[in-house]
């Protein structure tokens, strides 16, 4: 399938938006949960790898539950795709949306009776990893089905290096300059929203409020004519 022209997408600012929230559980994970990632799954396979060899501080537990429920976030997320994507953009992103703002309220809800000094109780630390690490498993799948350049909502690693290798210094034409540096922004904002949130207030507010902007940022971005067709049309 190819990617909707993008001049005329909404994709773009629905995707930073969701850049910034990608900061925000971030923040809960790993300052908040014992240093662990629900958004991306690099970290969590490098620390696995860590706590296999008995590394103090880190745990098995902890990042096999990432890792498992983030693979069937991203596996739902597959299937629902492939069934809407011949039907208006809008019916998509509703879908997803609604479902990665409920999962994210309900940790939200769990986060309240969570300790982030002493990391208890243990089942509602588990159950936080395993709804956020689903709720980010299930964008990330639908984000890669979208197919937009250089907003993937959650990786850096690819940006940062396309802003080097296609930059004038390297002899390129720096191609999307404009929104690498903005996804790049958006997940440092959300981050730094995210821990000053996670230190003050708890795990709760973070999720909720992340839960808030995927909600509202895609029923602005469905508002769009180019949403009332199927992506890609």
């Amino acid at each position: 399938m190819p990617p909707a022209p993008q001049s005329s997408s909404p994709l773009p600012g629905l995707l930073l938006l969701l850049s910034v929230t990608t900061g925000m559980v971030d923040a809960v994970s790993v300052l908040g949960l014992g240093k662990v990632f629900t958004a991306n799954m690099t970290g969590n396979v490098v620390f696995l790898g860590f706590a296999a060899a008995q590394t103090p501080g880190f745990k098995v537990a902890p990042y096999m539950v990432a890792l498992l429920t983030f693979f069937v976030g991203a596996a739902v997320a597959g299937r629902i795709g492939q069934g809407l994507a011949k039907r208006p953009l809008r019916h998509w992103l509703t879908v997803a949306a609604l479902i990665e703002a409920a999962l994210l309220w309900i940790a939200a809800v769990v986060a309240l009776n969570f300790d982030v000094p002493s990391v208890k109780p243990t089942i509602a630390l588990f159950a936080i990893i395993a709804l956020t690490a689903i709720a980010m498993g299930f964008r990330n799948a639908t984000i890669r089905q979208l197919k937009v350049p250089d907003l993937t909502t959650t990786v850096l690693t690819l940006t940062v290096t396309g802003i080097a290798a296609d930059s004038s210094m390297a002899g390129g034409a720096n191609p999307n300059l404009p929104r690498r540096i903005a996804a790049i922004v958006a997940i440092f904002a959300g981050a730094a929203a995210g821990a000053l949130m996670v230190v003050h207030m708890g795990l709760a507010l973070p999720l909720f409020v992340s839960g808030i902007i995927v909600l509202l940022g895609t029923l602005l971005c469905v508002r769009h004519p180019a949403a009332a067709l199927p992506h890609g049309a």
